[in-house]
């Protein structure tokens, strides 16, 4: 098979009219040929740090979507399926994987639970890192987010990241905010990555002390615009990724987009494309093509180097989509889960108190991290309750693994004027996080989806809509671009109820990860990712 067009040579930093001849899925020759075809052929695009289950599909349906953007091959962490199921849960995701063209590669999840500090449906231990990193289909050790046990050398920690030195595996690296001496000890453990760079003084530093900063834009954690201008200095030394990318999203474009934003800022073409294309592949020593001789023939076909509209993906010298069309066949697969709690009762939402000042959780647009600030409570009949007016709106996360009272706290910055809305995609743990106007419309909420063993769903008294998702309580059964449709029904909801989030569901998802600062709710209570400790209510 001969493909011909404008061959985008990226380490030599040169286009020419071209031909690529394939067989067997393996790239024979290229070779330099006048034409008339303007299109232009360049390595396919790679997703450097994210976890396929944020966009609540299975890797088969994942795949589907993601072919259409032009993306070959990504750098998979397990870690939310391995939270509720375990290693059976990242076997799981290696085994539907390997069903379809795309080339996924999974990680060991580093941090099963992320913390000691909440309850998670299952542990990875030491003994099961060794297997799992002695197995050919795991490629690195994921996100080490336990950096205070990296700084403070705690065992468990450090056998962990001797079993990835002693299998020659890369250790991807999570330090949000982590700086001077603390990175330089976080680096020199062996932790080679960071993708939660939110300032460009951050990422500068952990790229001089020879760290790789992973540019993430994801459905929540927008980081593009703080780090970009690093990449012209830096772009042997950095990648792109979506970290978490909800289903509405993916149908809308993946890595492909990011390299138009860079573009679009005067970047050199060739500096985006290293970063986009072959950085992935060389770090973590990936089972993908570069567009040479005697690899295999994984590249995409764009109409142009200014939008990187994909006209054609080929994954082994196969097309597996062209002009918006998906080649990548329908796979069965099963729905696992552990989801094993009864329903709630409002009272279970309820909380006494006289205090004069309270803690409040002040969630940020297009950020994980939070900010901790203190404000006046409502108190009506001895009840602290929802301050609709002042926009400090009750939250609680509950345990889906077994029967326990609620944590609850108060947030801002969701702007519910009605209603609620909750999910059991809550990081990293995956209990049940909620945020709401009454107690009775939380209820409501959490027992939707206790009903359906998991899902996100929107609420108000003459309304319901609910995304069952019942593989693991995190994952649709359904087929992306209707996962993604049924999710921008809700979104679309959530909004209505008076949230003016761009992502209400995906920053509402992160409001129990305690591994980001700084104030976050686990099932256990109200937490300081600062002090690493519990913290009360009242101030």
């Amino acid at each position: 098979m001969q493909i011909q067009g404008q061959i985008v040579d990226i380490e030599n930093k040169r286009i020419y009219s071209g031909e690529i001849t394939i067989e067997n899925g393996k790239i024979i020759s290229i070779t330099e040929k006048e034409h008339g075809i303007k299109s232009y052929i360049l390595p396919g695009f790679i997703d450097a740090h994210i976890h396929i289950e944020s966009s609540m599909l299975v890797p088969s349906e994942f795949a589907k979507i993601a072919v259409l953007h032009g993306t070959v091959g990504t750098i998979s962490d397990p870690h939310e399926i391995a939270n509720v199921l375990g290693k059976e849960g990242v076997y799981y995701m290696i085994d539907n994987s390997k069903q379809v063209p795309l080339k996924f590669h999974f990680g060991a999840p580093s941090c099963v639970p992320a913390t000691s500090f909440e309850t998670a449906g299952a542990v990875i231990d030491s003994e099961e890192i060794k297997e799992l990193m002695a197995s050919s289909d795991i490629f690195y050790l994921s996100e080490m987010m336990n950096y205070p046990g990296v700084l403070f050398d705690d065992a468990e920690v450090l056998k962990k990241i001797h079993w990835a030195k002693h299998f020659n595996k890369p250790i991807d690296g999570h330090a949000p905010g982590l700086r001077g001496e603390a990175i330089k000890k976080y680096i020199s453990a062996g932790i080679s990555t960071d993708h939660e760079c939110f300032t460009f003084d951050e990422a500068q530093e952990k790229l001089s002390l020879g760290m790789k900063v992973i540019i993430r834009e994801g459905s929540a954690a927008k980081n593009f615009e703080a780090l970009i201008d690093l990449l012209p200095d830096n772009y042997e030394n950095m990648m792109f990724c979506s970290d978490d990318k909800h289903p509405d999203d993916l149908i809308l474009g993946h890595i492909n987009l990011l390299c138009a934003r860079a573009v679009a800022k005067g970047i050199d073409v060739f500096k985006v494309l290293q970063a986009a294309c072959i950085n992935p592949v060389n770090h973590y020593k990936m089972k993908v093509g570069l567009l040479k001789i005697n690899d295999s023939a994984d590249f995409v076909i764009v109409e142009d180097l200014v939008g990187f509209n994909v006209q054609k993906t080929y994954i082994d010298g196969e097309l597996v989509a062209e002009n918006g069309i998906s080649f990548v066949n329908n796979v069965a697969f099963e729905t696992p889960n552990n989801f094993n709690i009864l329903a709630k009762e409002i009272t279970d939402f309820e909380l006494s108190g006289s205090s004069s000042k309270i803690r409040v959780i002040e969630a940020l647009e297009g950020q994980l991290i939070t900010n901790e600030i203190h404000h006046k409570p409502l108190i009506k009949e001895g009840k602290l309750i929802s301050d609709v007016e002042n926009d400090i709106l009750k939250m609680a996360v509950v345990n889906r693994y077994q029967n326990a009272k609620p944590a609850v706290a108060f947030i801002k910055n969701f702007g519910l004027k009605k209603g609620a809305i909750a999910s059991s995609v809550a990081h990293d743990c995956h209990n049940i996080v909620v945020v709401g106007t009454s107690d009775d419309e939380i209820c409501k909420a959490v027992n939707l989806l206790i009903e359906n063993k998991g899902g996100i769903c929107a609420v108000n008294d003459a309304e319901i809509k609910v995304l069952p998702l019942p593989v693991a309580g995190i994952i649709s059964d359904k087929d992306g671009w209707e996962a993604g449709k049924l999710y921008q029904e809700i979104d679309t909801m959530a909004k209505e109820l008076g949230s003016n989030l761009k992502a209400p569901f995906m920053t509402l998802s992160f409001m129990a990860l305690l591994v980001i600062p700084d104030l976050k709710l686990s099932d256990k209570g109200l937490f300081s990712g600062n002090s690493f400790s519990f913290v009360d209510l009242e101030v």
